[in-house]
């Protein structure tokens, strides 16, 4: 990684922001072949950030940037790179008052899910950001979410793992990419915003925050972390017409050690007892499973309707209103630590950062 520091601020390193750039649309240049990555972010980053009005250069927080020597394909993010992104945020926590990861857009949300659980008890923010255009391409929104993001992350009163996008300031583990073109890409479905610009002021709203309830020192698990990024874990929406075999190929593979279950509505299954024996049998083999519901906004209610009795019977766990990369993501996490698999499900029903 390289590392670059703006010599204008000679800001001590403790007052300063830490931006680590992994790659993303927003580094993107125009070549022969067509978008392709960028060199120089840093520069270029500095740069775009001089255009801004005097006054609001003036009130940007001083920071340095770290940037990734092998960028990452936003589409081919794996539980590794999030557990390295991890690594490198939380060796660097104290000497830097908040930090700043611009990542892809493709699953930047499932990045902000994981880190929010690796980080567990931040004292400090951490703002993930990116754009829809390249930096320097016409209409881009690179610099509006650069900026909003480096001021959400020199507001102490932040202390958890977030999004800034498109003036908005999201919870990071509540968080899902909406739309595939819109400058708005991002939204918390049944969750309200952290925070958002209003005119020049960018304005956090502490009540919804975990600043509150996650008092204390930072806590950190990743020293015991485990390898879980070949696949252990898998996500399987229903479709009509679904049989158990289907279903019996994912969860009986050995390789396979936990699932989330997008089920119908409230929580349903088709009327196929055949499906519950499946999940029972890979419940009882120790696999971790969880249910949440195709449905973008709403929580499941195991067993409110007929066809989905008998699901909690076979040990399929409750998302409730968890989002796809927060369950997903929980589930990885937690199977990459050696806790035992009572542990495990009691801490998936456990809200750890704001999650559910």
């Amino acid at each position: 990684m390289s590392t670059f520091s703006p010599l204008a601020n000679p800001t001590s390193r403790h007052e300063r922001l830490l931006v680590i750039y992994t790659g993303g649309t927003i580094g993107m240049q125009q070549a022969t072949s067509g978008l392709a990555p960028g060199g120089n972010f840093a520069q270029r980053m500095a740069a775009a950030l001089g255009q801004l009005p005097v006054d609001q250069q003036q009130s940007l927080p001083a920071y340095d940037v770290i940037s990734y020597t092998s960028l990452i394909d936003s589409s081919a993010a794996t539980p590794l790179n999030w557990q390295q992104l991890a690594r490198d945020i939380a060796t660097r926590l104290t000497d830097y008052r908040g930090f700043v990861v611009i990542h892809g857009t493709d699953t930047l949300s499932w990045t902000a899910s994981s880190l929010a659980y690796q980080l567990q008890g931040l004292d400090r923010p951490v703002v993930l950001t990116g754009a829809m255009l390249p930096l320097e391409a016409p209409g881009s929104d690179g610099l509006d979410n650069l900026h909003g993001a480096l001021r959400f992350a020199a507001q102490t009163g932040l202390q958890e793992v977030t999004i800034y996008f498109a003036n908005r300031l999201m919870r990071g583990v509540r968080s899902i990419k909406q739309h595939s073109e819109a400058l708005a890409a991002f939204a918390t479905p049944g969750y309200p915003l952290l925070g958002e610009r209003v005119g020049n002021d960018f304005v956090y709203y502490p009540s919804q925050g975990l600043g509150i309830q996650q008092r204390g020192a930072p806590r950190f698990e990743l020293p015991d972390y485990q390898g879980i990024y070949q696949g252990q874990v898998v996500r399987i929406a229903l479709w009509p017409g679904m049989a158990a075999w289907q279903l019996a190929a994912w969860l009986g593979d050995s390789r396979v050690k936990g699932a989330v279950l997008q089920l119908w509505g409230a929580g349903n299954l088709p009327d196929d007892p055949a499906l519950l024996h499946v999940l029972a049998e890979a419940s009882g083999e120790g696999k971790l499973l969880a249910a949440i519901s195709l449905c973008p906004e709403g929580s499941i209610h195991m067993g409110a309707y007929a066809a989905g009795q008998g699901l909690a019977d076979t040990g399929v766990l409750s998302g409730d209103a968890m989002t796809p990369e927060a369950a997903y993501t929980k589930l990885v996490h937690l199977l990459a630590q050696p806790a035992g698999l009572d542990i495990q499900r009691q801490r998936f029903l456990t809200a750890l950062v704001g999650e559910r």
